[in-house]
């Protein structure tokens, strides 16, 4: 959904303005909520635009950022969701109720963070799908769940979003550890293939010694259709011809495909777009 002068705060994403920290280092799955209160998530933001990648780029869709993550990517356009999380816990009444005040808007996305870390995923599914809404799932591919999804977009982290060393947010080096041994999950990956037949695999890279760590990857996966690679370049503007050229040489070699970000074209590096 494109900005609109005349009205912006329609464009303007829930969640911002009234955010809370919420725990940094989240190390495993959520308890799950008490069986007498109502299901909740914590959520980043929410908000209406369009799919900015992927199969369904430019698609009208609603949004659902949640708040944590157990990755720690060196290069995350997203820290309000993972590095530091903050926000706000909301339940799945008010989640889709803000859905279902745009009636011509029939794709939801679910991400992150990590989305898949927190069991009331599941149950937000099932109710979109009651709904007849399209379902994309955004995940690193670390966890498996049993939900409703009609596209899980999986984006497996490679070598280069492991932080460094010296990086300042995490002096510790506790999440370059973590991170590093969590970043690929072969089983959970390929089950995640298995599971749901309509998926792709986004790649964010940054130069052409990536192609073979994502073939090497692919060897050790269930067959995956080529036009289900996807390569994205590392990036929060957008690149210049000479930047992504060796990546659509390597998409037209074997097949997969250039994966651009819509909403850095339309918006630039703008929180709830």
């Amino acid at each position: 959904m494109a900005k609109s002068p005349d009205n912006p705060a329609a464009f303007r994403p829930r969640g911002l303005g009234s955010d809370v920290a919420l725990p940094v280092l989240i190390d495993h799955e959520p308890a799950a909520p008490a069986a007498s209160g109502p299901a909740t998530l914590p959520i980043s933001e929410t908000f209406f635009s369009l799919q900015g990648e992927g199969k369904l780029t430019g698609v009208p869709s609603y949004f659902v950022r949640v708040s944590g993550c157990n990755l720690r990517c060196t290069w995350c356009d997203t820290p309000y969701a993972s590095w530091t999380p903050m926000g706000t816990q909301r339940t799945l009444d008010e989640i889709l109720g803000e859905l279902r005040s745009r009636p011509t808007v029939r794709h939801a996305v679910l991400t992150g963070g990590e989305p898949m870390l927190f069991p009331a995923l599941a149950p937000l599914t099932h109710r979109l799908r009651d709904m007849g809404i399209h379902i994309t799932i955004e995940t690193a591919g670390t966890i498996h769940r049993d939900l409703a999804c009609d596209l899980m977009s999986i984006s497996p982290k490679l070598a280069n979003s492991t932080p460094a060393a010296d990086d300042p947010r995490d002096h510790s080096g506790v999440w370059r550890q973590r991170h590093e041994s969590r970043r690929i999950n072969i089983a959970v990956l390929a089950s995640l293939l298995r599971d749901y037949r309509d998926h792709q695999l986004k790649f964010v890279v940054s130069d052409a010694s990536h192609l073979a760590e994502i073939e090497a990857l692919l060897q050790r996966l269930p067959p995956v259709a080529p036009d289900a690679v996807l390569l994205m370049p590392e990036g929060v503007t957008t690149p210049s011809p000479r930047h992504v050229a060796w990546i659509v040489d390597a998409c037209v070699q074997r097949g997969w495909r250039f994966c651009t970000r819509l909403h850095i074209h339309l918006f630039g590096n703008t929180r709830g777009t």
